[in-house]
């Protein structure tokens, strides 16, 4: 069985059992947390719930860790100007661990 769900703007394929890192959330590592956007749901049986048909369903999970991921560099360059242009970016995540999805 698996899910699709939104979170932070992004969506997230998630199964029970699964630890998967979305972005910033509130709370502290051992709180739990309900994701109630759930996109699609898919079970073992192969069959698939979607739209109105998921008016109800959640995914719950408890926080892991809080952290931040590998920094991305962005680098600007042009030639024969002597313009040169970097920063750096690291990530703010939260690891999740999906106990059960509720349909």
């Amino acid at each position: 069985m698996y899910a699709i769900i939104n979170a932070g703007g992004r969506q997230y394929s998630v199964s029970p059992n699964e630890s998967v890192r979305v972005e910033l959330l509130e709370g502290a590592p051992g709180d739990a947390v309900e994701f109630d956007n759930v996109v699609v749901v898919a079970g073992d049986d192969g069959k698939v719930l979607a739209g109105s048909e998921l008016a109800s369903a959640k995914v719950t999970g408890v926080i892991e860790e809080h952290g931040r991921g590998k920094k991305v560099r962005v680098f600007k360059f042009k030639r024969r100007k002597m313009f040169r242009w970097h920063k750096g970016h690291r990530q703010d995540f939260t690891q999740v661990k999906i106990n059960e999805i509720v349909v």
